[in-house]
């Protein structure tokens, strides 16, 4: 009697760090329902918000041992809806509707980037240094975005009118193409705050986060527009002359005497 070979049993999904993705997520549909009702700045806070979650599931898997490649799937697939189709609906509606197909596709291209972003992380990520991500991060872009919304009633009423529009597509455009771009952008997993680190840091991180807490909606975009300027800065004039550098050095080296 030939016996019947055992059906694999499932493996477990940790349930943990996967109601932070979840939440992440539901924020980030929240978002979607709330820019198509006009509800912009909520929209925008529905990102930050999604953004903090997706910090915390990758930090409660990592601390309490529960990492997956379900996990990693599921984040991968939150992270389109909360920082791609969440924010390229918010800058449509908010004000790329006034270009029409130029507006649209826009749009378009920052979901589309960033799906293509994180389908390389998730293919590069095993054999990729840990100190720089390779392209802007996708919630980066987002948080960008978002911190704009919020921004945007500190500028003149003109600006607001005539120059935010045409901001907003180039930006997007920008952000889009930063996304799939080779520029390197500080991943700071390495830093670690759990870690011991100088009096000074501690000092510039306290300052960092009361300059922030006194003007949240300005001081938010301006320093996520720095980190935007970091990456090409980095990549473009230390990385791309060093690397010219050692490849003079390697090619004397090589030389006969």
């Amino acid at each position: 009697m030939v016996k019947e070979k055992a059906l694999p049993r499932h493996k477990g999904v940790y349930i943990l760090p996967n109601l932070f993705t979840t939440a992440s997520l539901f924020l980030g549909f929240l978002g979607m329902i709330w820019a198509i009702e006009g509800r912009f700045e909520y929209t925008a806070l529905c990102i930050l918000g999604s953004c903090l979650f997706d910090g915390l599931d990758g930090k409660v898997a990592r601390l309490t041992n529960t990492t997956s490649e379900f996990g990693v799937q599921f984040d991968s697939l939150a992270d389109l809806v909360a920082f791609g189709a969440t924010p390229g609906l918010l800058m449509y509606q908010w004000q790329l509707s006034e270009f029409g197909t130029l507006g649209l596709m826009a749009s378009f291209l920052l979901v589309a980037c960033g799906a293509l972003r994180l389908a390389r992380f998730n293919v590069q990520s095993a054999v990729t240094s840990k100190k720089f991500f390779i392209g802007l991060p996708i919630p980066a872009q987002a948080s960008t975005l978002a911190t704009l919304v919020l921004f945007a009633p500190h500028l003149p009423e003109p600006w607001q009118a005539d120059v935010l529009p045409v901001a907003s597509l180039v930006l997007v455009y920008v952000l889009s193409f930063l996304m799939v771009s080779t520029m390197r952008y500080a991943s700071f997993k390495e830093y670690g705050f759990i870690k011991a680190h100088p009096f000074s840091s501690m000092v510039t991180v306290i300052l960092l986060f009361v300059m922030v807490a006194s003007r949240p909606k300005m001081l938010g975009f301006v320093l996520f527009m720095v980190y935007i300027l970091s990456g090409p800065v980095y990549t473009l004039f230390i990385l791309s002359p060093r690397s010219s550098k050692l490849l003079r050095d390697s090619q004397k080296g090589s030389q006969p005497n």
